[in-house]
């Protein structure tokens, strides 16, 4: 039976390097994400290069579109083995200028989403009886809050919470739960962070980039194939043992 993965957010980015990676591993891939033109791009190289693959529209913040889809792929390809939480928006404000609107639509996006894939995943996963991989995306902000990023912080620090409660709840079910923690990720968001940050703080984006980069052990910052590639390891028969963790993939700017 073929085995399928969804994962939201990959249009672009590290949704996107995600998507690439998992086909990799012989997954039947479902495209979500709420630009259906991006999606349905992914989904075409995808399939280009001999992946089973599908674009579907979702806007996470929507129970029952995240409810829908799961549906929809299961009559696609018959069978659900990893849900991947990957989508997310964040935007760059200080804390007492945040604009209700952008706070609400990002709480409901980053956590309400994640918390209604979870539900959706889970329900399928105890349908079919056989367990299943949950992988939610977190971020260093959610183990260090970052500065001019206070709703996304809080976000990603209730997704890890999120992320244990669903692992000890679910184990009972063969279901493991976690997340991956990207700190510096070159993509179309993050030069859309830099260049508010930038501004907030009257420095040219190369000089934002610059500073933050100091902060990187490794010397340099993660691509989405760095991240895809701690998810595919989750997602992997080695990762059998791991529930309820949050891995940094941030190439040494936070220990724990």
């Amino acid at each position: 039976m073929t085995k399928t993965a969804i994962i939201t957010g990959a249009g672009r980015g590290i949704g996107e390097g995600i998507a690439y990676r998992l086909a990799e591993n012989d997954y039947a891939i479902a495209v979500a994400d709420i630009n259906f033109v991006s999606a349905k791009k992914v989904a075409e190289n995808l399939k280009q290069q001999g992946a089973l693959a599908k674009a579907y529209q979702l806007d996470v913040a929507n129970r029952n579109e995240v409810f829908d889809l799961v549906s929809e792929v299961i009559k696609e390809f018959g069978e659900l083995a990893i849900f991947v939480n990957n989508a997310g928006v964040a935007f760059i404000d200080s804390f007492v200028d945040s604009n209700p609107s952008d706070v609400e639509r990002l709480l409901d996006v980053n956590l309400k989403g994640t918390y209604w894939s979870i539900q959706a995943a889970a329900k399928q996963f105890q349908k079919q009886g056989r367990g299943g991989r949950i992988i939610n995306a977190a971020s260093l902000a959610g183990v260090e809050a970052s500065a001019l990023q206070s709703a996304y912080s809080a976000s990603k620090f209730a997704i890890r919470g999120l992320t244990q409660a669903a692992a000890k709840e679910l184990a009972k079910d063969k279901i493991t739960v976690n997340a991956y923690d990207p700190g510096v990720v070159r993509t179309p968001l993050r030069d859309a962070i830099d260049q508010k940050t930038a501004a907030i703080k009257g420095l040219s984006v190369e000089k934002q980039k610059e500073s933050v980069l100091k902060e990187i052990a490794l010397g340099r910052e993660a691509t989405p194939k760095d991240v895809a590639e701690v998810v595919s390891w989750l997602s992997s028969p080695s990762a059998n043992y791991i529930t309820g963790q949050s891995i940094l993939v941030d190439g040494g700017m936070r220990y724990q």
